[in-house]
């Protein structure tokens, strides 16, 4: 192919790649379609065997540093809980109204990393609730001699997603519609040396949680896998 040609072909091309990238930029958000999440509200801070133990609040480890935090994320919300037994579950949720490339909800392992926590093992579970069937990663993760494991999901509009080609996916099945979605990370740990343990503990205290609120709030909170 001759230059003249070649440089033809690319003005040719150009318009209509422009055309797509137009066609594909999102022109509304859906945290503007739904009513306005309150965290604080949504999540209540007593419930089956559970109450907040707010003097252990300042344990939450937030997902991000404080200045990352207001640029990504909506709200956030970090308590600790403790059950009957003296087991105490951390619990810190955060909200993002704008799940875009620049501003996407943060991984567990990629924070904790970043916060001076050795990353142990990370592996994907499905965990059968009366409501559905709840995709989660279980992240166990270690600072000197404190060893947390974590169980998290996060959702990007009305779905869990597991990595970053399913966020991807789900962001472009939105950004088709001309939609921005929003996201959510729910993430709960505790200082356990037994990971399996803490796992079990951990999905029981998921459970009660979500079985706490409505469904449509479930939804919010766990996507699609939170409807009854």
């Amino acid at each position: 192919m001759t230059l003249v040609r070649k440089s033809l072909l690319l003005l040719v091309l150009m318009p209509a790649a422009c055309g797509s990238a137009i066609a594909l930029w999102p022109t509304a958000r859906i945290a503007d379609e739904r009513s306005p999440i309150d965290l604080i509200a949504l999540i209540p801070k007593r419930f089956a065997d559970c109450h907040e133990d707010p003097p252990q609040c300042a344990a939450v480890v937030n997902p991000q540093q404080e200045g990352v935090l207001d640029k990504i994320y909506k709200q956030t919300l970090s308590r600790t809980y403790i059950n009957a037994k003296g087991y105490r579950i951390m619990l810190s949720v955060a909200y993002g109204g704008d799940q875009s490339d620049l501003t996407q909800v943060h991984r567990a392992e990629v924070c904790c990393p970043a916060q001076c926590f050795q990353l142990l093992n990370k592996a994907v579970a499905s965990i059968a609730l009366p409501f559905g069937l709840l995709r989660v990663a279980h992240v166990d993760t270690r600072l000197g001699q404190r060893r947390e494991p974590i169980t998290y999901w996060i959702t990007v509009g009305d779905r869990i997603v597991q990595g970053n080609a399913q966020t991807k996916l789900a962001e472009m099945r939105f950004r088709f519609a001309g939609k921005t979605p929003d996201g959510l990370s729910f993430r709960v740990s505790s200082i356990d040396p037994e990971a399996p343990r803490a796992y079990d503990l951990q999905t029981n205290f998921i459970n009660q949680a979500l079985g706490s609120v409505t469904s449509e709030q479930r939804q919010r909170l766990a996507g699609s896998s939170g409807r009854t």
